[in-house]
């Protein structure tokens, strides 16, 4: 928790210094201009960064009302995990997926897709809402959603999200092509340095204890590769920032989307999990 709380005040105090340094090229009035730029986007990031994640993936609130099961889910793993109750979203995606946000606990949110809510059964929706809940013990929520947000504003000066394909346009495409590589390099090496593999296993491991059963985590693991090898988000400059938040891997590890494959093979991830259930190999 206070490594993950030491490496975000790291970045943001990496985003500041260099905003400085940059400033200070053009003497004391750029210093100043400076100052107030990296004080607003420090403030945006810290204060809107869920938003900016929440957003990128369309989500929506939802309570009891309109989704009993999952907030019934939710509510009852927080007493299992030991967390105060996150905020519920929805996201009207096909692709399955899940993440938790926030600064702290206390702020958290946990959203899941319309397709995964379709594709597993309730128990495996359990595992996979325990492995969120562990994220925001352990504060990884903090890191990835400020990462997250700093990934997307890296990303804002990249026009569009798909290269022109008009013959009167390829000029533009070629030059928006280049663009999102070049900021896209730039975002995923700031989300590599953030976001390591291993969280997702320690977040694996906490949550089969939390549920008593790692083999229920395992299978889900199994329906969400398959799931997202057969339906890939798009490769969207707001979809990549935000990538690393969640519990499969979204993109196609081809073209910009190969700089943001943050998280561990699934078949390790599922391997580790037989092994807590006392299977060898």
């Amino acid at each position: 928790m206070h490594r993950n709380r030491a490496k975000t005040v790291a970045l943001l105090g990496a985003i500041s210094v260099t905003g400085l340094v940059l400033g200070s090229w053009w003497g004391w009035p750029g210093l100043v201009v400076a100052a107030l730029l990296v004080t607003g986007v420090t403030c945006y990031v810290w204060l809107r960064g869920d938003a900016i994640v929440l957003r990128a993936m369309r989500a929506y609130p939802v309570g009891e009302a309109e989704q009993p099961m999952l907030y019934g889910l939710v509510r009852d793993m927080t007493v299992a995990a030991r967390v105060p109750m996150p905020r519920v979203y929805v996201s009207p995606t096909r692709a399955a997926n899940a993440f938790a946000i926030g600064r702290d606990p206390s702020q958290a949110a946990v959203c899941c897709t319309e397709g995964i809510l379709a594709l597993l059964d309730a128990r495996e929706l359990q595992a996979v809402l325990a492995h969120e809940l562990a994220h925001i013990r352990r504060a990884d929520t903090l890191t990835s959603t400020i990462t997250g947000a700093v990934a997307s504003l890296i990303m804002v000066p990249v026009a569009g999200d798909e290269p022109a394909r008009a013959s009167g346009e390829q000029g533009t495409g070629r030059i928006q092509r280049w663009l999102l590589t070049v900021f896209a390099r730039i975002a995923a090496a700031v989300v590599r340095v953030m976001v390591r593999p291993q969280r997702e296993f320690a977040a694996d491991t906490d949550a089969a204890r939390i549920i008593g059963d790692p083999l229920v985590l395992a299978a889900a693991l199994r329906k969400l590769e398959m799931s997202t090898r057969r339906l890939v988000l798009p490769p969207e400059k707001d979809i990549m920032a935000i990538s690393h938040v969640m519990i499969a891997g979204p993109l196609q590890r081809t073209g910009a989307g190969r700089f943001f494959a943050t998280h561990p093979p699934m078949a390790d991830r599922v391997a580790r999990l037989e092994q807590l259930a006392g299977y060898r190999r």
